[in-house]
């Protein structure tokens, strides 16, 4: 068994050159945004551009390319009672940073038809 003064010195790790950007700031890893914040992202964005109230997201899915399709449930128009609000249901697709790419509404109908499938109504899907 060598001796501490026989073994090699180990060599230092070399540091990543971290101000080779053309601006001379340091590059950073990218960090991936996780579901939660692109939900939030797409309530938030969805109401500045609409003007209308965020209800809730319904549902989150990561496309093969990387994108993002989130439905997001609007108020659009408030009255009394509450099950006669009208809400609209929204897609928003996201890319892989959580940008907004594109939105649209994809149905519109009474808060008391909210879990009822508008399949085959009038007006419906």
């Amino acid at each position: 068994m060598p001796s501490v003064a026989e073994e090699k010195p180990r060599r230092k790790r070399r540091e990543p050159d971290r101000a080779d950007t053309s601006d001379g700031k340091q590059r950073r890893a990218k960090r991936r945004s996780s579901g939660a914040e692109l939900a939030r992202r797409a309530r938030r964005e969805l109401s500045e551009i609409t003007g209308l109230e965020a209800e809730g997201v319904t549902s989150l899915e990561r496309a093969d390319d990387g994108t993002w399709k989130v439905t997001v449930e609007l108020l659009e128009l408030s009255r009394v009672p509450e099950t006669d609000d009208m809400l609209g249901s929204y897609e928003a697709e996201l890319d892989e940073d959580g940008e907004l790419l594109r939105y649209k509404r994809l149905r519109r109908y009474p808060r008391s038809q909210a879990g009822v499938e508008q399949q085959g109504v009038p007006g419906g899907k």
